[in-house]
């Protein structure tokens, strides 16, 4: 008995320096998941840019497939680097409840946990590439809108300013402490900060450009301009639906506690089902009022859906989610003629998609979150509109009086493959007549 009491004794012994590391132990394992989360999310908001591309290009018409290709690979090269040498900070570094951080290069500072320290949560890494993605996501919104008829080079411009300037600025007021976070402003991962700001962006560029050439005729009929392929829109519809998994779930902004974990779990749930739900309101709404359906009626319902969960994605419960999701199904349908009305040309729906709904998910936050108020929301909403507005027509403006933004009716009718960059994406199956 003795031996075995001494046996017993020297192995609690031994256990006592791990029991003693167990809260280190804890907190750099919390580092490491919160870390691996952005990072993880962040590759699914990156994947988002594909499904933008493909979207796009089988929404637009086979003579522009290679442009819009090439539009959305580059604007996310635009945005990494813009977001690297001013965005960042402008967004993040000593916002103070003001209105922008600072003019200064990013640069990561993980001393404190290579030391030890891990209270800051995650490493600085893995925020700024989250953060990044999300700049690039809403300069994706703009693509798709003003496509067919814009030069290439005037556009990557425009992305220039957006990421590098109007969307830091913005986002500082909700997401870097500014003077909408202090007013209690909530948008949980971007239904303003990321697509409304996108879609007032497009909105301007849209009115500015024009339509393009034969979309609107004189006696007030809307010509419908095909899209090159549909299982194409289909696929980036699929990817953009997986990608907002890690959009939503990625802004719960950790994963080293249960409740986080749960947080995300709820999260995940309410966007799928808003989605759902935007599909099939969609759909229904389109057969009462055409009686038929549209399969990219059905496209945009889905990813409207979306865009209305995403401002508040966690507090709902599923069926309430749900109801969110079908009201931004309705809202695109109605919303998608309405902009043909006024004659402004939206190639892909973005206007309805990310505007209209990303106005209303805002909005609709304090149905299921008693923390915030609408008179709060509603401030966000029309001053973040009226920002990105202002300086998105300063710059479009800017743009179209210097170097011209429109390309020319010549090249609009060749398709801008040929016209703007010499290469088509179907060779063999071209028809320019449209």
């Amino acid at each position: 008995m003795n031996l075995f009491r001494k046996i017993t004794l020297a192995a609690l012994l031994l256990l006592i320096p791990s029991l003693a590391l167990a809260d280190d132990t804890v907190s750099e394992m919390t580092y490491i998941l919160n870390t691996f989360s952005f990072l993880v999310s962040g590759v699914l908001v990156m994947w988002m840019a594909a499904g933008f591309a493909m979207l796009e290009a089988g929404l637009v018409r086979s003579k522009n497939v290679a442009t819009i290709c090439l539009k959305n690979i580059a604007l996310f090269g635009v945005a990494g680097i813009l977001f690297y040498l001013v965005g960042y900070n402008l967004m993040y570094d000593g916002v103070d409840g003001g209105f922008m951080g600072s003019f200064t290069m990013w640069g990561a500072d993980d001393a404190a946990a290579l030391a030890g320290d891990y209270s800051a949560g995650y490493s600085a890494g893995s925020d700024w590439f989250f953060q990044m993605v999300f700049c690039g996501a809403a300069c994706s919104v703009v693509s798709g809108c003003v496509a067919e008829r814009i030069k290439l080079w005037s556009f990557l411009l425009f992305c220039v300013v957006l990421c590098g300037i109007i969307y830091p600025i913005q986002g500082s007021w909700g997401w870097g402490g500014g003077w909408l976070s202090a007013m209690g402003f909530s948008d949980y991962a971007g239904s303003t900060l990321v697509h409304s700001c996108g879609g007032w962006s497009a909105l301007t560029g849209a009115i500015i450009l024009g339509a393009r050439k034969g979309k609107y005729g004189k006696d007030g009929r809307v010509n419908a301009f095909p899209g090159s392929n549909i299982p194409l829109a289909t696929l980036g519809t699929f990817i953009l639906w997986m990608g907002w998994f890690g959009f939503n779930g990625g802004s719960a902004l950790a994963l080293g506690a249960a409740g986080s974990a749960i947080e995300q779990s709820n999260v995940y749930i309410n966007t799928n089902i808003a989605a759902c739900g935007g599909m099939i309101a969609a759909m229904i709404m389109v057969q009462l009022i055409y009686k038929k359906t549209d399969v990219t009626m059905a496209l945009n319902g889905a990813l409207a859906g979306l865009v209305s969960i995403t401002a508040g994605p966690a507090a709902p419960s599923p069926g309430a989610a749900l109801l969110v999701g079908a009201v931004g199904g309705v809202l695109v349908v109605l919303a998608i003629p309405f902009f043909d009305k006024l004659k402004i040309d939206d190639v892909v729906g973005a206007l309805s998609v990310h505007l209209v709904c990303g106005i209303w998910g805002t909005l609709a936050v304090p149905f299921t979150n008693p923390d915030t108020s609408f008179a709060t929301q509603l401030i966000g909403v029309v001053s973040i509109g009226a920002f990105v507005v202002i300086a998105s027509s300063i710059v479009w403006l800017a743009l179209k009086f210097t170097i011209g933004v429109r390309c020319s009716e010549e090249d609009e009718f060749r398709g801008l493959d040929v016209a703007e960059i010499g290469m088509e994406a179907y060779p063999d199956f071209q028809n320019r007549s449209i």
